[in-house]
């Protein structure tokens, strides 16, 4: 092979072990061993030159290619797999739902325990993946789907993945003082959890398929988030609105990630990196550029989808501080982050991205200027800040990367610290409205100081790290033209700039700054420790950055590496000279003050200005959508079956009708055979009989007789077509459902009315007439053709694969087992069904009708005939062996569980119908619930039982035994699954006949204690005993 493989596999106590072969199929190595990965290959279908490590100009190192797996030697630690760490939120999601009732503390400890872990086990990569080193972990999972489980860490995966799980637990500490004693913490956490798992399995998957389901489990459990306080009218809508919104952008997303890979010709990220001019020069690239961005721009509250998030802001602040801030906003910049080296770069890339983070950026500052309530200021704030992540990527330079992926840094420790402090004032002063507040610097010193550092970081102040991401932010804006125009981008980029500095100066003056009020609504102080913990610690990375970038240098240059596929080296500085991004700061804080103290009369003009609602939009969309889908429901589902089975027959019609004209079918190959004179008669019984039923449908005994003709007549026709399996289980089929139609009808109208007018019949009948017209003549054209079938593989494979002579029951329990097990599951849940039916109908209504009804006149003054008994009895045990025997022979010869179930069951019935219910249910040893559950774990744990043997579910395995005097036989786990399918089939007819027999126990039938009415024994020994 000329390809280097890498693979994952447990050995000893050593655990994980890595094999990495080079040019040669993959060999184990042992636990001990040195590994070294000097050259790798990261190939497509398309590429098979391996990748050499690249000398990186100016560098006395060489790096290698970001493809390169982990490598350790004898003595370092193994290194936690990539596996563990995206599953270990996942995991750990189930304790603190656990401990819910072992206290608020024990809920907090858990989550916080697994979220250090999963921490802990990302920071154990870290050097590696900062000398260069990619980790990956694969698994085969749906490869015939290009569906796989592969996860991969490099530096921009360790980046996003530190930032979740580092500022999740400060979100469990916080959370565990905000939250009262009312609230279900352990809910809480469990659904943190999910989400936390969701968000790090995005930034770990290699696959982009896997990236999608990861993608949708972050829009599922962040409205579980959202909605948390669900008493709340604002916090269900907040919840709807946030998964419609991203929910839809998830469906454009599976679109996009799907062209994209059908473009580069694989689903695995490391692949299509490499991709970057195929890609763009495909047709697919436009399509595929447009569905993945209105995922991410929906994901990231992109205008035009910015309303949802404000919104949002309803749950819960550590909700809000955690999705809102730093997580799931975060995706969708993400997406453009990891996909930038193979869709930037183009026009269209340039001016989609740049202008909707543009127009964002600003919008979204405007309206937080005046927003009055602490949150929804913060939500707009986000928004802002997302367009200008948004804008910066796509400017598509290399610096304006590194300003992207330091103000990710910078913006999640401010805004996150801001969120919190906005739900310590909450907490403390019970209001979030700006106009309520201010002068809290005398009550609350601690939160004054945290949230007046991170709002002048916000705000771009020196000395803070929000300043030196928006320099680089503006300077790269200075010097980016826009269709021509080399001011369009730096003026915008100023305005966003100078309204984010009014904002932030409001958050300070409006809230904690002026005299101290004497109607606050609650008398306001600062909280403890454990509340105003975690946002102190953001407040003194805030100052930290600020004062000593380079401690951020590192990772920002490797993230930054990773988001433009070539190697980044620049230094953060606090001073960048007098640059045009210096004026431009200096005019965004002068106009921010000079916006401050001419808020209160701009603030009186917005409100009066009409202007568009987006939630407005929103709301209207969705209720023009709700009454359309409602007019569309009320047409076609007007709860006749009727209409229903004329909508779904014309439509299969019109879809065969097309699908057949353009099949191409070829001339016709075959001769018709002459007709027996039998056969013929019998065809023209069938055809009688089905006219019939159509005539006298309303006569539902007639019709129930007629049914039954016709049943039984296909079933010859079976044998004489030398499908024997299909007419034993046809003619079963036929008495089990003729015997229970007979027991529901006989408490019916013998009669239905005639509510249907010409019109209709005529419109049925036309339909009716195209629907067979067309099964059979498309019937009858593939009879005159030779053509080639799935028959002739089944019949090859049959006895080699399955390990029988009976090809039907082969495919029945081989090579279709999937079908067959799930079959069996719908005829157990229909048993279940007709029971918990027949309770609550004959609990009901119904059942007192039915029992203030005298059916005595219809009852047989002879129940239990002598003669039926007798016969019954004599029967039983002949058709048992007869069942058992059909049981048997089943894998070789017509028959099989399906079959012998059904006979059994007929056996059965006879016995209830002929002595009795009572006489018949003393004698039941097994309920038949437990059958049809046994039935289907049973036919479960034999499919299962394949994977002991490293195959596949369901796959049969058999082999031959030589007993003493008995000749040679075969012994096959299909035996097994066939019991289950037996099982199940009888239980379940068995339980239909039991609820449908309360019925008759209702309408008053009396319960014989004996197996029949009049017992001549009981004369005789009556006699005797007076003699």
């Amino acid at each position: 092979m000329s390809r280097a493989i890498f693979e994952k596999r447990w050995r000893g106590s050593c655990g994980w072990m890595l094999v990495i072969t080079h040019g040669v199929a993959p060999r184990a190595v042992s636990s001990r061993q040195t590994v070294s990965a000097d050259v790798v290959s990261c190939l497509g279908p398309r590429d098979r030159r391996p990748h050499r490590a690249r000398t990186v100009p100016g560098k006395n190192r060489t790096r290698p290619h970001p493809c390169l797996k982990l490598s350790w030697s004898e003595g370092d630690p193994p290194p936690v797999s990539l596996f563990l760490i995206a599953a270990l939120p996942f995991l750990g999601a189930v304790f603190p739902a656990l401990l819910i009732r072992a206290g608020r503390n024990s809920c907090a400890w858990s989550a916080g325990l697994v979220t250090f872990l999963a921490l802990l086990g990302i920071l154990l990569h870290a050097p590696d993946v900062m000398r260069g080193d990619v980790v990956k972990a694969q698994a085969p999972w749906l490869p015939s789907l290009g569906l796989e489980a592969h996860f991969f860490l490099d530096p921009l995966g360790l980046f996003f993945a530190t930032l979740i799980l580092g500022i999740g637990l400060l979100i469990i500490l916080y959370a565990r003082f905000y939250l009262s004693r009312e609230d279900p913490m352990g809910q809480f956490y469990a659904y943190l959890l999910l989400f936390q798992g969701a968000m790090v399995g995005i930034v770990l998957s290699d696959n982009i398929l896997l990236l999608v389901i990861f993608w949708e489990l972050t829009s599922l459990s962040s409205f579980l988030l959202i909605g948390y306080w669900r008493h709340l009218p604002d916090g269900r809508q907040g919840a709807r609105m946030a998964l419609a919104v991203t929910g839809g952008g998830g469906l454009a997303l599976i679109g996009g990630m799907l062209l994209l890979g059908e473009a580069a010709g694989s689903y695995d990220l490391s692949v299509i990196l490499q991709h970057r001019d195929q890609i763009q020069a495909s047709p697919l690239y436009t399509p595929a550029l447009i569905l993945i961005l209105l995922g991410a721009f929906t994901k990231s509250a992109q205008f035009p989808f910015h309303f949802w998030l404000p919104h949002a802001m309803a749950a819960p602040t550590p909700v809000s501080a955690y999705l809102h801030s730093a997580t799931m906003v975060k995706a969708g910049v993400f997406l453009m982050a990891r996909m930038w080296p193979v869709l930037a770069g183009t026009d269209a890339w340039f001016y989609i991205v740049t202008t909707t983070g543009l127009i964002t950026m600003v919008l979204g500052a405007l309206i937080a200027l005046f927003k009055d309530d602490l949150k929804a200021l913060l939500a707009f704030s986000t928004v802002s800040h997302l367009g200008l992540l948004t804008m910066l990527l796509g400017f598509g330079t290399q610096a304006a990367a590194v300003a992207a992926v330091f103000h990710i840094i910078n913006h999640l420790t401010f805004k996150a610290a801001l969120f919190m402090t906005a739900g310590i004032v909450d907490h403390e002063t019970h209001t979030r409205d700006i106009k309520r507040l201010g002068g809290l610097r005398h009550l609350m010193p601690v939160t004054f100081v945290i949230g007046t550092v991170a709002a002048l970081s916000m705000a771009g102040l020196p000395l803070l790290n929000g300043f030196l991401s928006k320099e680089l932010m503006l300077e790269e804006a200075s010097h980016t033209h826009w269709a021509g125009s080399a001011w369009a981008v730096p003026v915008l980029a100023t305005l966003g700039a100078l309204l984010s500095v009014a904002y932030s100066f409001r958050f300070v003056a409006h809230v904690f700054l002026g005299p101290v009020r004497d109607d606050y609504p609650h008398k306001p102080h600062d909280p403890p420790f454990g509340m105003w913990a975690a946002p102190a610690l953001l407040g003194v990375l805030v100052v930290l950055i600020g004062v000593m970038p380079f401690l951020a240098e590192g990772i920002v240059n490797a993230a930054a590496s990773a988001v433009t596929g070539t190697e980044v080296d620049i230094y953060l500085r606090i001073w960048h000279g007098v640059t045009p991004a210096l004026f431009m700061s200096i005019i965004a804080i002068l106009g921010g003050a000079v916006l401050l103290a001419l808020h209160a009369p701009l603030d009186r003009l917005w409100l009066a200005a009409p202007r568009p609602e987006a939630k407005v939009i929103f709301d209207r969309l969705m209720a023009g959508a709700v009454g359309l889908s409602r007019r569309i429901t009320e047409t076609t589902h007007d709860g006749a079956i009727s209409r229903y089975l004329a909508i779904f027959v014309v439509t299969s019609v019109a879809l065969g009708a097309i699908a057949f004209s353009g099949g191409g079918l070829g001339a016709p190959t075959r001769e018709l055979l002459p007709v027996p004179l039998v056969v013929g008669v019998g065809w023209l019984m069938i055809l009688i009989a089905t006219i019939s039923v159509v005539v006298l449908h309303h006569k539902r005994f007639n019709a129930l007789v007629l049914i039954g003709i016709i049943g039984l007549s296909i079933s010859a026709g079976f044998v004489y077509l030398s499908a024997p399996d299909l007419a034993l289980t046809q003619i079963s089929v036929e008495t089990v459902t003729i015997m229970l139609l007979l027991l529901a009808l006989h408490f019916l109208p013998k009669q239905t009315p005639l509510e249907s007018p010409r019109g209709l019949k005529l419109r049925d009948g036309v339909i009716a007439l195209a629907a067979g017209g067309g099964v059979g003549a498309l019937a009858y054209a593939f009879l005159l053709r030779d053509i080639s079938t799935i028959s002739d593989h089944h019949l090859a494979n049959s006895y080699e694969g399955g390990g029988g002579t009976n090809v039907v029951n082969v495919i029945l329990v081989d090579f279709r087992g999937y079908d067959t097990y799930g079959e069996i599951i719908v005829l157990g849940i229909a048993g279940f069904v007709i029971y918990a039916l027949m309770h609550a109908l004959l609990d009901g209504p119904a059942g007192r009708r039915l029992r203030n009804t005298d059916y005595a006149r219809n009852r047989s003054s002879d129940r239990h005939p002598l003669m039926m008994v007798v016969v019954t009895r004599v029967l039983m045990p002949i058709a048992v062996i007869v069942g058992i025997f059909i049981f048997l022979r089943g894998h070789n010869q017509p028959g099989g569980g399906f079959v012998s179930g059904l006979v059994i069951a007929i056996a059965l019935l006879m016995q209830y119908m002929a002595s009795g219910f009572a006489w018949t249910q003393e004698r039941q040893r097994i309920e038949y619930h437990t059958m049809i559950g046994l039935g289907v774990v049973i036919a479960g744990l034999t499919g299962a039982g394949a994977w002991l043997a490293g195959a596949p579910f369901l796959t049969s395995a058999f082999t031959y035994v030589q007993l003493p005097v008995i000749e040679e036989f075969e012994i096959a786990t299909a035996m097994l699954f066939d019991l289950g399918v037996f099982l199940t089939v009888l239980g379940s007819v068995m339980l239909m006949l039991y609820s449908l027999s309360r019925i008759s126990r209702d309408a008053g039938e009396t319960v014989n204690e004996g197996p029949m009415d009049y017992d001549p024994g009981a004369r005789i020994a009556g006699t005797e005993a007076e003699g």
